[in-house]
């Protein structure tokens, strides 16, 4: 039976199919398609109120919900309920009960035509990097617009965002019109304004509808308020707009292998999520970066072997041939493989409270594959206000801007314009595992393509043979002032009266030629440690053992170069001495200075040392001379102690 549609009143179709075949029914509702949107707007433009309006029109509040609300509710609803939809949905509301973070609310409806995931993010400037999370994942934004406001702020910031992550399907929802009487001169001119501004950041479309979350109008059926409006409700929008998945299906087949399947000697296969395309068993495949190319055998999945898998399905591709594939590898079509790169341009957001640091390392996450990132100084920031480059040293919370990006190796990507799965990461801070970016790939660069990197006979195996010894590289770290010149000198010494090859990188030393060019600032000394850990790493090659007298006072820098490194070759030599010790010495006058001011970003005065957490080596310079670490280091590198 269907309810009479009429204007301003919710209509509640009852599947005839119920009645006449349930099966048939049942089996039409498994295979609806999934549409993920995002509401975003401003602060108080109705996102919650919206959600909740949507929630309760699809008949899919629980009662327990409904119960719940105070009887102060603010309004009266359809049909004389009173609800307060925005209390049944409103994400910060549940943080601030509840004392714990909520990144994204996230909400689940279905109509007879569609299943959908609704992304409920707050509309203040502080957590735009919650409304970058929630529209990572989108297919279609709703941006909401107070229809006695109009176009703010945050409505340009928020567009700008959707039109940069790749939002294609746009809704302009122009809310409250019961509050400006459903004017329609009101409407045309909000719509005209953000045309124009749309236009200027390369939005080619989006569709325009009064509506008011509150009062219903035009949400799930037309409404007699709005007699000159002649498009569609909200609901039948979201339930015929084409969806990312159905779009990706007609790309070429790329899926990001997650995990190695082998229950047993008799099965091999690689799980994952398909980005794009579709795959069958007989297709040419080819595994990335290895290049290695192989035919597909089956096609399984949980209920068994299928004949064709699609963008959106998580399977498990087996191949005719034994070759390398593992986590973190790409499978595609064999003829239209995906490009491999090291260096990008790209666009970040900036998530985290700490600004960027150029030069330091960071985690990036792209599709199954992560690898160790720097970041370079942004060529410039983006005001999404005017849509002006500015000039930027670093990215703080919340800034767009466009860098420059180096990976330690290689990775499969395409640009993020043309597959986001490919070409969409996130950076994560190495000390905390916090994720501090997202970022979307703009094109690798062109150095990146041109420079190779040339097979040598003789390497680091042949070196060391000719030196008798294996090469180490002993990283010395410590307060200045706490004695690592002194016992380093020290061990190289003894270790040049027993035959070793060494040499030996000091601070001061290597700041007269290869660094001269830099200062102390955070990103200098980053630099300055990248530099020396490229030349350890050289002579370490050479099979040489190279010691290193080096403030170096941030972990993750030193961590980064032990990454350069083969497991082992590495020995973090920790001169623990307290600062009041150091600074007793100050052999140079450089805690007087720093003291006085007169030298800025001095270590343990005005800029800070992180102490290493697990050293292979620790120096008590309080308990133990000179003399006694160099022996220790000596015996600990040789084996010995």
């Amino acid at each position: 039976m269907t309810d009479t549609k009429t204007r301003n009143e919710p209509v509640y179709v009852v599947d005839e199919l119920i009645a006449q075949d349930i099966d048939a029914y049942l089996e039409q509702h498994e295979h609806k398609t999934m549409l993920r949107f995002i509401t975003c707007g401003s602060v108080d433009d109705g996102k919650s109120t919206l959600i909740g309006r949507l929630l309760y029109d699809s008949k899919m509040i629980f009662e327990d919900q409904l119960d719940a609300l105070t009887s102060d509710s603010k309004k009266v609803g359809t049909q004389g309920q009173e609800i307060d939809f925005a209390l049944l949905v409103d994400g910060l509301a549940a943080e601030r009960e509840q004392g714990i973070t909520i990144d994204v609310a996230y909400r689940f409806f279905n109509t007879e035509k569609r299943k959908f995931i609704v992304a409920d993010c707050p509309g203040h400037e502080q957590y735009t990097r919650n409304m970058v999370t929630g529209a990572s994942t989108a297919d279609l934004a709703v941006i909401l617009i107070d229809a006695r406001k109009g176009v703010l702020v945050q409505t340009r910031r928020h567009s700008y965002l959707c039109h940069l992550i790749g939002i294609k399907n746009i809704v302009l929802a122009v809310n409250k019109m019961d509050l400006v009487d459903y004017s329609q001169e009101v409407f045309d001119k909000i719509v005209a304004d953000y045309t124009g501004f749309a236009n200027s950041i390369g939005i080619e479309s989006f569709t325009a509808m009064p509506i008011s979350g509150f009062k219903g109008d035009n949400i799930t059926t037309l409404s007699a308020n709005t007699p000159w409006y002649k498009g569609p409700t909200l609901v039948e929008h979201l339930e015929t707009v084409e969806v990312i998945s159905s779009v990706d299906a007609d790309k070429p087949f790329r899926m990001p292998v997650q995990w190695v399947n082998r229950p047993n000697l008799d099965f091999r296969g690689f799980s994952g999520l398909i980005a794009t395309g579709a795959v069958k068993p007989g297709d040419k495949i080819r595994v990335l970066p290895s290049g290695k190319t192989s035919t597909v055998s089956k096609v399984v999945t949980f209920d068994g072997d299928i004949e064709e898998a699609v963008a959106g399905e998580s399977v498990t591709v087996c191949f005719e041939d034994e070759i390398d594939c593992s986590r973190g590898s790409v499978i595609s079509v064999a003829d239209n493989p995906p490009q491999t790169a090291d260096q990008f341009e790209s666009t970040i957001v900036w998530m985290a409270d700490e600004a960027l640091v150029p030069g330091r390392a960071y985690w990036l996450k792209l599709a199954t594959q992560t690898v160790s990132v720097t970041v370079q100084e942004p060529k410039y920031t983006v005001n999404v206000n005017t849509m002006e480059h500015m000039a930027a040293k670093t990215l703080e919370l919340n800034e767009i801007g466009v860098a420059e990006i180096t990976t330690d190796k290689q990775v499969v990507f395409e640009p993020y314009a043309d597959n986001r799965a490919l070409g969409g990461f996130i950076l994560v801070d190495k000390m905390t595992n916090a994720t501090v970016a997202a970022g979307m790939i703009n094109f690798s660069l062109r150095r990146s393509q041109n420079v190779h990197w040339q097979a040598l006979d003789i390497g680091r195996k042949q070196h060391a043979a000719l030196k008798n010894q294996t090469p180490a590289v002993l990283w010395f770290t410590g307060l200045s002032g706490s004695g690592k010149s002194t016992i380093a000198n020290m061990v190289e010494k003894k270790l040049h009266r027993m035959n070793r090859h060494t040499f030996l990188l000091d601070g001061d030393n290597v700041r007269h030629g290869l660094n001269k060019d830099l200062g102390f600032t955070e990103s200098d000394r980053i630099e300055n440690i990248r530099r020396v850990g490229e030349v350890s790493k050289l002579m370490a090659d050479a099979g040489l053992i190279v010691i290193t007298a080096f403030i170096s006072p941030f972990q993750a820098d030193r961590e980064m170069v032990r990454s350069m490194l083969p497991d082992g070759e590495f020995f973090e030599v920790f001169i623990d001495t307290p600062l009041k010790v150091a600074e007793a010495r100050d052999v140079k006058g450089l805690y007087k200075k720093a003291r006085s001011g007169e030298l800025k970003n001095f270590t343990g005065i005005d800029s800070p040392y992180e102490a290493p957490r697990s050293p292979e080596i620790r120096i008590d310079t309080t308990k133990m001379s000179p003399e006694e670490a160099a022996n220790l280091i000596v015996d600990t590198l040789l084996g010995d102690a």
